[in-house]
């Protein structure tokens, strides 16, 4: 299996550089492969804890050269939760990339662990009869402190669904585990790994690393 490297997470603040710059970003130091990958964004104030500011990816094998591209810049600029990144936010910026396997069918909702599975909920949303689901990365039900309850519960609204939860709407729940292997970049790191490589910083228009 793959694992997510930091010659990923380089790739991916290479082409959300190159996006600023109207250029295109440097060839990808990984190899290809198919896998479902996701990429996530986070802003560091002042030392603060990280702030999401976008996270988008694929519960299906893509070509990861391609994938870790297009979510690059679909999790910056396009994730309807925030407004797009702007190119003043980039020395702000943490980049953690995530390659996701071992998908397996659980047996119930509660059959995961916090800490080691992401998770897929699909179901049946009672009022409107209309399929919903959504997904957990594995670390995101840690990093909140959730129970496997509370994330579930969480989950169920991220899908859409704003009725009554109920142990009855909870049982009704196709849930399938995954695991994931991850790498989380700083800005700084990016700009570290670029001059030692390349001979030279990043330059984004006007923008000081």
């Amino acid at each position: 299996m793959v694992s997510a490297n930091r010659e990923m997470a380089v790739y991916c603040f290479d082409t959300l550089v190159a996006h600023y710059n109207k250029e295109q970003p440097p060839p990808p130091a990984f190899d290809e492969g198919e896998h479902p990958l996701f990429v996530t964004w986070k802003k560091v104030v002042n030392g603060g804890e990280p702030r999401l500011r976008g996270c988008i990816g694929t519960l299906e094998a893509r070509c990861i050269v391609n994938g870790f591209r297009d979510y690059a810049l679909t999790s910056a600029l396009r994730d309807r939760r925030f407004p797009p990144i702007e190119a003043k936010e980039l020395p702000t910026l943490q980049c953690t990339v995530s390659i996701l396997a071992n998908y397996e069918t659980a047996s119930n909702y509660l059959d995961w662990e916090v800490g080691k599975h992401g998770i897929i909920i699909e179901f049946t949303d009672p009022d409107y009869n209309t399929r919903r689901n959504a997904t957990y990365l594995p670390e995101v039900a840690a990093h909140e402190g959730w129970t496997v309850i509370e994330a579930i519960d969480s989950l169920i609204r991220k899908a859409g669904y704003n009725g009554p939860i109920t142990e009855s709407l909870r049982k009704r729940i196709r849930l399938t585990r995954y695991q994931s292997t991850l790498f989380t970049m700083q800005y700084s790191e990016y700009v570290a790994y670029v001059k030692n490589t390349r001979g030279l910083a990043p330059a984004i228009n006007g923008v000081i690393p």
